[in-house]
């Protein structure tokens, strides 16, 4: 079938994924091929702006413009001219949305979900239009084309130039990212996050007031130095579990309560029952947050 099966921004610099359409294409080769797009995503500064990478049933293309570059899986026989009016149009959407400062300043992966609907819109309508219907912007990207020709590569070689840019290393191993996000924040969620920052607050102000008297006078008091700090790095930890996916989040979760319980123990004395139960049902309840809060998968929506 003559189709687009997958699009993606990524950013030239790094290759960054910053947003992607919704597939549902488990086949062997499809996903050898999205592979082969995230090893090409993260080398695109080494070529022209646009270039098409030919497989046997599948192609890649690319087209790069400032800070970003549109990609796309279509099949072999999808028309390089149509491929090129979709990319065309994806690019003016996203740059036509944010701006240089927001894509420099992205650190994560799919930093832009909410253009993952326009791009699955678009898809859909270059998926359903006829050759006719795209005429106009046909003639104008080919005259472009004739112009300026598409570099020509072969899928292969791009995993073999991806292996070369990270240590000449030929066979590198490429993960294909998942499409998931996590599930929204809760109002209970949001008060774990006040809790938590209070009290990851509170033990720094401690063990820093602390610190300074121990290192001065009474250096047999680290130990509650350190048991001050511990908690404080906890805190911080448990926010960042429940606002971001991690791998292994329940190993860590638990780990990080064991770790606040285990230091309030130890400082009974400088704190009363009141205090030490007070901390350790913050981080109960931090965790309880963390390991409710699941990933969701995102949903296709074509709009069309």
């Amino acid at each position: 079938m003559s189709m687009i099966f997958f699009a993606c921004v990524v950013r030239v610099r790094d290759g960054l994924p910053l947003s992607a359409s919704t597939d549902f294409h488990f086949n062997q080769d499809f996903l050898e091929c999205r592979k082969r797009l995230k090893a090409l995503s993260s080398i695109l500064a080494q070529y022209p702006s646009r270039g098409t990478a030919k497989g046997r049933d599948l192609s890649i293309h690319f087209l790069s413009s400032g800070d970003i570059a549109c990609m796309a899986i279509c099949s072999s026989n999808y028309s390089t001219m149509m491929a090129f009016c979709f990319l065309e149009e994806l690019q003016w959407e996203f740059a036509s949305s944010y701006d240089t400062t927001s894509i420099s300043l992205a650190s994560r992966p799919y930093a832009f979900l909410e253009f993952d609907n326009i791009i699955q819109k678009v898809k859909c309508h270059f998926n359903s239009a006829s050759g006719s219907q795209m005429k106009a912007n046909w003639e104008k990207v080919e005259e472009e084309l004739k112009f300026r020709p598409p570099v020509q590569l072969k899928l292969e070689d791009t995993e073999l130039m991806n292996g070369m840019t990270n240590g000449g290393h030929a066979g590198v191993h490429v993960e294909v990212v998942p499409t998931y996000r996590m599930q929204r924040v809760t109002p209970l969620g949001i008060l774990s996050l006040v809790l938590n920052i209070m009290c990851g607050a509170l033990n720094l102000i401690r063990g820093v007031h602390l610190a300074e008297y121990s290192f001065q006078e009474d250096h047999e008091g680290i130990g509650n130095v350190i048991a001050f700090f511990l908690p404080f790095l906890a805190c911080v930890f448990q926010c960042y579990l429940y606002l971001f996916y991690s791998s292994a989040r329940k190993v860590k979760t638990f780990v990080l309560f064991f770790s606040v319980c285990l230091c309030n123990v130890y400082l009974y004395g400088l704190r009363n029952l009141w205090q030490i139960a007070f901390h350790i049902g913050v981080a109960s309840l931090s965790s309880y947050q963390i390991l409710t809060r699941q990933l969701v998968e995102k949903q296709p929506d074509c709009g069309v």
